[in-house]
């Protein structure tokens, strides 16, 4: 004969984590700790925004320096931006005239 196991509570949030919370405050008992409970939007407080936009900076930094140099040899672009940084002589191309077709 096979026994089957209890039923196990679902993992996760429930549909109720997105619902209206009640108004009611919690007891909070005058012996007990006195703490405050961050402002937060949806569990998100604004520590979690400090934390995560520097990291979004940093990377999104790093994004644009790799695509400006990526890109670099692109004529348009090498003229119009990578020429009038300190580095421009590096990026002045210079085709001899035996290789220029015209």
């Amino acid at each position: 004969m096979h026994v089957s196991e209890p039923a196990r509570p679902i993992q996760g949030k429930s549909i109720a984590a997105f619902s209206n919370r009640s108004p009611y405050k919690a007891y909070r008992s005058p012996f007990g700790p006195q703490y405050t409970i961050e402002r937060n939007f949806h569990g998100i407080t604004a520590r979690h925004l400090v934390k995560y936009g520097t990291l979004a900076a940093g990377f999104g930094g790093v994004a644009g320096f790799f695509a400006l140099f990526f890109f670099a040899e692109v004529p348009k672009v090498r003229d119009d931006i990578m020429m009038r940084t300190p580095l421009g002589p590096f990026f002045k191309k210079e085709v001899a005239p035996e290789d220029n077709p015209f």
